[in-house]
């Protein structure tokens, strides 16, 4: 039985976490963290748990949580986890981090989080957590950083075709719609029931600290430099994201040629369902799974591709979990099936 531990257990990607932990039948929880005055069950803490776990939520002691963990999650703040995974590793734990700390090198980082980085040597070392991209590097990594929810479903959605877009000079322009939980629990009037119900906006328009991440990836995929008009936008709902994402060029290449590539490299995933050509995902079909549904058709000259996962699982937890499995010699789907 493998030991981890979840240091910010109490925000929604923390404690789905401990939820696919809990249910693993290869994996025991043994530490949970947070900011709080005196340890308590988490199960007391979020009555959902009751029952179902004896785990203290309790202060971060490094060397406590090291000693009885193979591997820790870092479910913390953007520009908290860089200050966190240094110690873990030094004591050779695997860490898998769930923040935009390691996603991008440290020029772009502090362009985007507004803040030097502070650990430039495991950010060297850091592999991007994206199984159906870099798995054989995962397999290995001490350090992973586990992708955005945003980029998550965009880059699968485009991994497939990027070289050829860019061959042919083609503009991509993804529209993406999030349910609240992707912005996580801090408290903004925003982000309140009263002012996200009935409600559908843009936000943070062709400027989202998730477009260096995409366009990184991409651009490593297609071998050239690639570049994403991303705008996103504000559902009222609790959980799941939808990318519609538009190709438009002067030639595209035919639709089946295109839906091949997505087949071929899609054939064996375990967690990307492509549809029949021309049918379309929606939300609902992958919410609290840790699916990615993709769907693609060509309409008057545009190639139309729509991706749907959860936020919190594939776009968060769920993948985690499955680097988790990865990187600890364990059944990819082990916990997710």
């Amino acid at each position: 039985m493998k030991k981890v531990s979840v240091v910010g257990g109490t925000g929604y990607t923390g404690s789905e976490i401990i939820e696919l932990i809990i249910r693993h039948p290869e994996v025991e929880l043994t530490h949970v963290s947070s900011r709080i005055e005196e340890p308590i069950k988490f199960g007391d803490l979020f009555p959902r748990f009751f029952a179902r776990t004896d785990v203290l939520c309790e202060a971060l002691d490094v060397d406590k949580f090291s000693k009885d963990s193979d591997l820790v999650f870092l479910a913390l703040p953007h520009t908290v986890s860089m200050e966190v995974a240094p110690k873990f590793i030094e004591k050779g734990k695997k860490v898998i981090d769930l923040s935009a700390d390691y996603r991008l090198d440290s020029v772009s980082f502090k362009k985007w989080y507004a803040k030097d980085h502070t650990d430039k040597a495991n950010l060297e070392k850091a592999v991007y957590g994206l199984p159906e991209v870099y798995r054989e590097k995962i397999k290995k990594a001490l350090l992973v950083a586990n992708p955005g929810c945003y980029p998550t479903g965009v880059i699968l959605a485009l991994a497939p075709i990027v070289k050829t877009v860019n061959e042919i000079g083609a503009t991509i322009i993804v529209d993406s719609k999030s349910g609240t939980t992707g912005a996580g629990k801090k408290a903004t009037l925003a982000l309140s029931y009263s002012e996200v119900d009935e409600n559908f906006k843009s936000y943070k328009e062709n400027e989202h600290q998730h477009i260096p991440e995409m366009e990184r990836i991409l651009s490593d995929a297609a071998n050239s430099d690639v570049k994403v008009n991303f705008t996103p936008h504000l559902l009222p709902l609790k959980r799941g994201i939808l990318s519609t994402i538009y190709i438009v060029a002067d030639k595209l290449p035919d639709v089946d040629i295109i839906y091949s590539k997505y087949a071929k490299m899609y054939k064996d995933e375990p967690f990307v369902r492509l549809r029949p050509l021309g049918s379309m995902p929606q939300i609902s079909e992958v919410v609290n799974t840790n699916f990615c549904d993709i769907g693609i058709k060509s309409a008057r000259g545009v190639l139309i591709i729509v991706s749907c996962i959860d936020n919190l699982v594939k776009g968060a937890a769920g993948q985690a979990v499955q680097n988790m499995n990865l990187m600890l010699g364990l059944s990819e789907g082990s916990g997710l099936i």
